[in-house]
């Protein structure tokens, strides 16, 4: 078959079953002969070439560039964009990932002319606009989150623990305190414990109890003067809130270990209980997950700290300051960590995190938590007859599944969710957390309405359905994507990056 006869938006499975031969006709456009450019003729006569330029620069061979014509090129890349799965094209229900709907006059708020045409070596005075985003937007979080003070630096959640972390460890050691253990939850985040070894700490691992939850006992067991930081997010992974954090809290400080939150779940409690008020000493934010901005494709992010006021001396420079009604970057903080992101940080973040919270207000956002924890167990209720529910408790914004009935037929979670895609919506995450064996983890956001909730759950009992009587369907999906079963492992570790000519 001819390729230009091949959509390049759908390939069917029945042309080919050879995935090279399947990237050949989506990707591989060059044709001898084609081009799209014309360039005027060379006016440097060949000899003042080499004059000019040393030899062992100058190429021998012309470069091998694909040769395609400009439209083709143009209607290429306009296709590719057209398979990509966005929050704009369809439900995303990727669990601690908060993948919600991000309303376009914050991205055109964004866009602002004065904002894009900053420049970040700008004197003060001409950037009163920006430091003003930036001091109001980190009083905001503070008040949300019942912290002190905050820095708007990190450039991700990851990037946040690692700044927090850094400032408790900077904390014990003026105090004179050598701690070296660092406590997490087995449902914790994986960034968790890469965030405590970077610090130069080890990691003590707690089982959860049977409700999902930390095991008290456990807790005490580990607690002793060389535990630094209780690193723990709430609600935790399993989208279930810790109801005896307050016990946690005083547990913890009576050794002299501080309270650190993981806050990439805040989209659950925003409005309704505040992370100072549990007894947190440090915090950090995903405002591209809680605050609107888009989340996924590599970035950008941001996520910001917050503190208590004793460990506010410890906050990166610059902090920013008003004073006398003029915003200034207040450099001179001794105690501080130092410098953790260039500039302002991701500051085109800040601005549609900042217009999210100016337009709901203090009742949108407890509203939008509201939503986000009905949605989360409407969706838990009509699943867990079709799929196992291992921790059948109200959840709050996100909850998880397992497929182990389907197991037992042979299929697997990621079968199940390579099967959604063939239902137009974007896999959930899958086989985390770790505690829970072919886990299905589902947060619906505040942002789906009930039609499209309701057409996800269809769909995910018709796959239930599938794996019980015909579990080969299941097994060989997608098989509506333009690319059907890629070897995974090969993919990872030898991904085509870049175009390259054909050996002749």
């Amino acid at each position: 078959m001819k390729q230009d006869l091949i959509s390049d938006v759908v390939v069917k499975r029945d042309l080919t079953s050879d995935v090279a031969t399947k990237r050949k006709l989506i990707f591989e456009k060059s044709k001898d002969g084609h081009h799209g450019y014309s360039l005027p003729q060379l006016d440097v006569p060949e000899r003042a070439i080499g004059e000019l330029l040393p030899k062992n620069i100058l190429r021998d061979i012309d470069p091998q560039l694909p040769q395609v014509d400009e439209l083709t090129v143009v209607r290429h890349y306009t296709r590719l964009s057209q398979m990509n799965h966005s929050v704009d094209t369809g439900f995303y229900p990727l669990g601690s990932c908060t993948m919600k709907y991000n309303p376009k006059v914050n991205e055109k708020v964004a866009r602002l002319e004065g904002f894009v045409h900053l420049h970040p070596y700008q004197p003060e005075e001409e950037v009163q606009g920006a430091l003003e985003v930036i001091y109001t937007l980190e009083r905001l979080l503070a008040e949300i989150t019942g912290m002190y003070r905050g820095t708007l630096q990190p450039a991700a959640g990851a990037h946040g623990e690692l700044t927090g972390m850094l400032i408790i460890k900077a904390h014990q050691m003026k105090k004179g305190e050598k701690r070296t253990k660092v406590l997490v939850p087995d449902s914790a985040h994986g960034t968790n414990l890469a965030t405590a070894k970077m610090c130069g700490y080890s990691v003590v691992e707690l089982k959860s109890n049977p409700k999902g939850q930390v095991d008290l006992k456990l807790l005490e067991e580990a607690l002793d003067k060389d535990v630094a930081v209780f690193m723990l997010t709430n609600p935790n992974t399993l989208g279930l809130f810790e109801e005896n954090v307050i016990r946690i809290s005083e547990m913890v400080h009576r050794v002299g270990g501080l309270l650190y939150l993981d806050g990439a779940n805040m989209n659950a409690i925003m409005g309704y209980a505040r992370p100072r008020d549990m007894g947190f000493d440090v915090v950090h934010l995903n405002l591209h997950k809680t605050f609107s901005t888009p989340h996924g494709g590599g970035g950008p992010g941001a996520g910001p700290i917050l503190v208590t006021e004793e460990l506010e001396p410890y906050l990166p420079v610059p902090v920013a300051e008003r004073r006398g009604g003029h915003y200034t970057l207040d450099y001179d903080r001794p105690l501080s960590i130092g410098r953790v992101k260039a500039f302002y940080g991701n500051f085109n973040v800040f601005v549609k995190a900042l217009a999210y919270i100016l337009a709901m207000g203090a009742e949108g956002l407890k509203q939008a938590s509201f939503d986000a924890v009905l949605n989360a167990n409407y969706l838990k209720e009509k699943l867990k007859k079709s799929y196992y529910l291992p921790y059948d408790f109200p959840c709050m914004h996100e909850f998880v599944l397992s497929g182990e009935w389907q197991a037992k037929k042979g299929v697997k979670t990621l079968d199940i969710a390579k099967r959604l895609m063939d239902f137009g919506f974007h896999p959930p995450t899958v086989y985390f957390p770790l505690i829970v064996k072919e886990a299905l983890m589902i947060e619906p956001t505040e942002t789906e309405s009930k039609d499209t909730l309701d057409a996800f759950a269809e769909a995910m009992i018709k796959i239930a359905q599938e794996a019980d009587l015909t579990p080969e369907v299941v097994q060989s999906a997608p098989t509506t994507t333009p690319i059907g079963r890629p070897d995974e492992v090969r993919a990872a570790r030898n991904p085509v990056l870049r175009w390259k000519p054909e050996e002749r």
